[in-house]
């Protein structure tokens, strides 16, 4: 398989930062509003050249509007989106990114070898299309019209033309939906390639293990607002909490539990301090087994912190 680059050429350590800047793209007190709806609120947000930002939230949390803003295809109500230092919506700064939105329409007759050269079109110097539907397990398919294509094949097509243009960065809203497991992972192993060749990313999933593989920094909206912006890591550590999941009958009250379900004949506790648990567990001579203890995962920190 070749390994030509799918991103576009990056700037030397020694640009000159106006021209090469350290954010690529850039919201600052963005509000947005649908009529008596706030979709954002006064929300500040960034995407630094390099990184690979996971961006989550309940349905209607306002990401595809973030993304919609940041790509110039909404405007602001108030405050200012930057997208290379300038406007989102001028073709030579849209001509550096990539998207694939949540849903996206694709012409039925067309082949799929045709569909990226008429993408292809728009660029100076597109990938290659065989390169590309090689990369993106699609090369079986070229001459498939779009029409006849199957969901998760119309949703791999569409990850792949986000970067037809060797985009600097890529907005790629839910792009695994649909995707059966196989299908998933060999779509990450795609992004985690352009993230390593130099490329910059916002991925939103609401397949949190998604974020959990691929992400560096995290980004939680809820209610129009930002929740949390950190890393992986400090964002589980934000609820503090962990689980503790053993096998047993009916428990007493427990001190520092702050959630119980059973399911599968296991009872799993969620605590913040998992230690005083157990020790408490065994001072009232509680018969269990197979006790396990481990931090929260990303979507338990997710649920927490939105109050989902």
């Amino acid at each position: 398989m070749s390994q030509t680059s799918l991103a576009a050429p990056q700037p030397s350590p020694t640009a000159d930062p106006d021209t090469a800047p350290a954010v690529l793209a850039r919201a600052s007190g963005v509000t947005r509003r649908y009529g008596d709806h706030t979709a954002l609120d006064a929300v500040d947000f960034e995407i630094r050249r390099g990184e690979l930002l996971g961006l989550l939230g309940p349905n209607g949390a306002g990401k595809s509007t973030l993304v919609s803003l940041l790509t110039g295809l909404k405007q602001v109500t108030s405050g200012r989106c930057e997208l290379f230092g300038g406007d989102p919506r001028r073709p030579e700064n849209r001509l550096r990114i990539g998207v694939t939105p949540q849903e996206t329409g694709l012409p039925e007759t067309l082949r799929v070898a045709e569909v990226v050269d008429f993408v292809a079109a728009h660029y100076p110097d597109p990938v290659d299309r065989g390169e590309l539907l090689d990369r993106f397990g699609l090369s079986d398919l070229a001459r498939r019209q779009t029409g006849g294509m199957s969901g998760g094949e119309k949703r791999r097509l569409a990850v792949a033309l986000a970067f037809v243009g060797r985009p600097e960065l890529v907005f790629l809203d839910e792009p695994t939906t649909g995707l059966d497991v196989e299908s998933r992972k060999a779509l990450w192993d795609r992004v985690a390639d352009f993230h390593a060749e130099g490329g910059t990313i916002l991925l939103t999933s609401h397949y949190l293990e998604e974020i959990e593989a691929l992400a560096e920094r995290v980004v939680v909206l809820g209610r129009g607002r930002v929740l949390a912006d950190d890393t992986v890591g400090a964002i589980r550590g934000l609820v503090r909490v962990h689980r503790v999941s053993l096998t047993a009958g009916d428990l007493p009250k427990l001190p520092g539990v702050v959630a119980e379900h059973r399911e599968d004949g296991r009872v799993h506790l969620m605590t913040g301090d998992p230690d005083q648990l157990v020790r408490e567990l065994v001072r009232r001579d509680v018969a269990f087994s197979g006790l396990e203890v481990r931090p929260t995962s990303l979507e338990e920190a997710f649920l927490t912190i939105t109050g989902s």
